[in-house]
């Protein structure tokens, strides 16, 4: 994990919040590859479970929310963790991740048992929302994106004429106040995530339950996690929320362990149910053929975006030995994303930058590329090198611009290039009139 936490700073992947100023725990900036890699995920994501498919809508609901929400989804009362202080060196942990020696807790700090008994810590971030800071004007930073697609069910309903079953998908910035945030950016206290609420009729929950856990696996191979590295954790009775029938966890197994992706939940009528009791407004959904009216049953499939990131980034890190300067053995590392991931589509280098033709070509390939993909451009030291640095922040093609393109070994070769392919290595020659859909079919 070092070794990746270290390439993600030295590359522009992620940084830490504050960091001039000694950080602050729990948050995180990601700079141009981790952006540009964020993106094409959340992208990706929204082409897949709303672009493609007739029964799905979006919405961007708000960060605040009036108070009312949270106090009917019940995270007012009870979204809480168990804490715990180390009496010893004043540390807080939470209670249920405490390592144990003898079937007896103790601090991670310190090494003491002298520890206070569990007590509830609410997660929810508290503000204040107009000019005086009292409990009337008290709000929160939402913890979850859920809720406000409950709340809008009947506007988007009406608005969108959907019939069941239909979903609502929502990518947003979410906020948990960790006793202990941990393991790099996978458990943070800002962070984002990609949500469906998918509505339903009773009877038709729990197949749907099973038809999105297929849905997600798909979705994980298609960005280059495969299913075999994904462990299905059926939550069984007893352990999942009360309100839940079914409850699916995908597992991905990170360098710090097997920890959560993205939970997929059967949450019955839980929410809609408790929002109509609390508001006194009605957010049934009328069946017209059937004349009937009744509340709907949602599927959530659940997915942290700053987890799933990691999760691409761990998967793809790689250190091999190859072939350097002179015939001596080198470790290469590079990042083997899936082409639609990658923050880079294709380096463009002329060979030379003292050559102005070399140069001239290179940047008209360069200027044809950008409107259709992330490209990026150097001219700076050896090829290798260049080709290196590539490889580092996981560009799947690089093209080169040498003599045989401007004609300089003859007519053969005009106007071709070399595309270097990342995983391999290997190079071949092929003509720029064809660059664009030769690289546009690869990252799509």
């Amino acid at each position: 994990m070092e070794k990746i936490v270290s390439l993600c700073k030295r590359r522009g992947f992620i940084f830490q919040s504050s960091e001039i100023y000694g950080g602050i725990n729990g948050f995180w900036d990601y700079g141009p590859m981790g952006v540009e890699l964020k993106r094409n995920l959340k992208d990706f994501w929204w082409r897949r479970v709303v672009r493609e498919r007739d029964d799905m809508v979006g919405m961007d609901g708000s960060i605040i929310m009036n108070r009312a929400v949270w106090k009917a989804s019940g995270h007012e009362e009870t979204f809480s963790d168990p804490m715990v202080d180390c009496k010893n060196c004043k540390a807080r942990h939470r209670a249920d991740q405490l390592p144990q020696k003898d079937g007896t807790p103790y601090c991670p700090n310190c090494g003491s048992r002298d520890i206070t008994e569990p007590r509830a810590f609410n997660l929810m971030l508290k503000s204040h929302a107009g000019p005086v800071e009292s409990d009337e004007n008290l709000v929160y930073l939402r913890p979850e994106t859920a809720q406000a697609m409950f709340v809008q069910f009947k506007n988007i309903l009406e608005t969108s004429r959907k019939k069941l079953p239909f979903g609502i998908a929502q990518v947003g910035k979410a906020f948990r106040n960790e006793i202990n945030p941990r393991n790099y950016t996978f458990r943070s206290r800002e962070f984002e995530q990609m949500e469906i609420e998918y509505f339903c009729r009773e009877e038709d929950g729990l197949a749907l339950t099973d038809y999105w856990l297929e849905e997600r696996l798909k979705f994980y191979e298609d960005i280059g996690i495969p299913r075999t590295k994904i462990k299905i954790h059926d939550i069984p009775d007893g352990e999942r929320a009360f309100y839940s029938k079914k409850t699916y966890d995908l597992e991905y197994e990170f360098p710090f362990g097997l920890s959560e992706l993205e939970g997929i939940a059967y949450r019955t009528d839980y929410d809609l149910s408790a929002h109509i009791r609390h508001s006194g407004k009605s957010l049934d959904y009328f069946d017209d053929e059937k004349k009937e009216k009744f509340v709907p049953h949602v599927v959530e499939p659940s997915a942290g975006v700053d987890r799933t990131t990691l999760a691409l980034i761990c998967e793809a890190y790689d250190e091999e030995e190859v072939a350097g300067d002179g015939g001596k053995s080198e470790t290469r590392t590079v990042l083997r994303f899936h082409p639609r991931m990658a923050p880079v589509k294709c380096g463009v280098f002329p060979l030379l930058k003292n050559k102005p033709a070399l140069v001239e070509k290179a940047k008209s390939i360069m200027a044809a590329l950008r409107p259709y993909m992330m490209a990026f451009y150097d001219e700076s030291g050896a090829i290798g090198r260049r080709y290196r640095r590539q490889d580092e922040i996981g560009t799947p093609f690089c093209v080169t611009v040498d003599f045989d393109t401007i004609g300089e070994n003859g007519p053969d070769n005009v106007d071709t290039v070399t595309l270097r392919h990342r995983d391999s290595m290997q190079q071949e020659r092929v003509p720029i009139a064809g660059l664009r859909e030769r690289l546009a079919s690869a990252i799509l």
